[in-house]
């Protein structure tokens, strides 16, 4: 018995044994195995699946933060909305009217980058221009904890700094991830 085994044993090895006269690969078995690489890190990144957090893992996270929530049923659905609190800057027209048109290009330039680096950052979620000439120029919705870090972002904005833009910011509430229609 132990004989047997060990010549099955033997006979697996030598007919496991790469043979040494094989060819190369081919260019054609080449790229296929290299697809086949592919498609196996396409299935293992794939399978990393990132897993939406909890109504009550973003309330904890945004409480910890300082943000102020409170919890909306909605009557008909009887959904539970998350309610909190972003701040709404209102720009206005400036008093200081005195750069040239070079100055005031660069000036809407800074300001541009200004607003996206805040839209990076996580601080503004959304910023446009009213499309008339009336007093009110534009909004910036920032969502950060407090009224004071609100205020120091918006009048950290270049134009604003220039004199060029006025901002008053506002308190205002809405239902955590509704998207714009």
């Amino acid at each position: 018995m132990k004989y047997s085994i060990l010549i099955i044993a033997i006979l697996i090895l030598v007919s496991c044994k790469k043979n040494d006269n094989s060819t190369p690969l081919t260019q054609s078995e080449t790229d296929s195995i290299g697809q086949a690489d592919m498609a196996i890190d396409s299935v293992k990144t794939a399978a990393v699946i990132k897993v939406p957090k909890s109504y009550n893992e973003i309330k904890a996270e945004l409480t910890a933060q300082g943000f102020e929530t409170y919890d909306y049923i909605d009557e008909e659905t009887k959904d539970t909305l998350l309610i909190q609190q972003y701040f709404m800057a209102i720009l206005k027209g400036g008093t200081v009217r005195t750069q040239n048109e070079e100055e005031a290009k660069q000036l809407q330039d800074e300001h541009f980058a200004y607003l996206n680096k805040m839209y990076e950052l996580g601080y503004a979620d959304i910023s446009g221009a009213f499309g008339d000439e009336g007093d009110m120029r534009g909004i910036t919705i920032y969502n950060v904890p407090t009224q004071k870090m609100a205020d120091s972002l918006a009048k950290a904005d270049p134009m604003v700094k220039s004199g060029q833009l006025d901002v008053d910011v506002h308190p205002w509430w809405s239902a955590k991830g509704y998207n714009l229609r």
